[in-house]
């Protein structure tokens, strides 16, 4: 932001209606009919959900190869503090921008564990078995392994997410 001769904030980018493009998004959903409106909106929760997921997942990566690469740390204890910074990010930009309306109904620390728990569940148990199998069983290399898991496990992550971690209170 610029300041103008008397203080007032004068932006490079003039918006003539700030988040003009919600309320364009809110008219279009209004004009659906609910079943569809309710599907375009789940679409994009999961679009929104994928974009901090792939933040998340490059951030983990430059993580754990900076404390291997760079520091010289063991690679699993660079993957268990990137999974716990990346993680807890997550938590805060998904609360906030994918599931806003849900997560105000409950207290923070219940909706961190909860989605430390769901992301245990898919980042160590699944991924670990779905691997175990594609490399061990299957002779698939691991980098196209690791690569095809992120089309099992963000969907899984996304679901654990919206109707547990998320979920609205009856």
């Amino acid at each position: 932001m610029l300041r103008g001769y008397v203080g007032i904030r004068v932006s490079p980018f003039p918006m003539k209606e700030p988040y003009a493009m919600k309320k364009k998004y809110e008219a279009f959903l209004a004009g659906l009919p609910e079943e569809k409106r309710k599907k375009v909106e789940a679409l994009v929760q999961f679009v929104k959900f994928g974009m901090v997921g792939g933040f998340n997942t490059v951030l983990s990566y430059v993580i754990v190869n900076v404390m291997f690469y760079v520091w010289g740390i063991n690679e699993q204890i660079g993957n268990i503090v990137a999974f716990v910074i990346t993680v807890f990010i997550s938590y805060m930009a998904n609360s906030r921008f994918v599931f806003s309306e849900t997560a105000k109904d409950q207290s923070f620390l219940a909706g961190l564990v909860k989605v430390y728990i769901s992301y245990s569940i898919t980042g160590l148990f699944i991924t670990s078995a779905l691997l175990y199998a594609e490399t061990h069983i299957l002779d698939i290399p691991l980098y196209i392994g690791t690569f095809a898991n992120i089309f099992i496990t963000v969907p899984i992550n996304f679901i654990l997410n919206k109707f547990w971690a998320y979920r609205k209170k009856s």
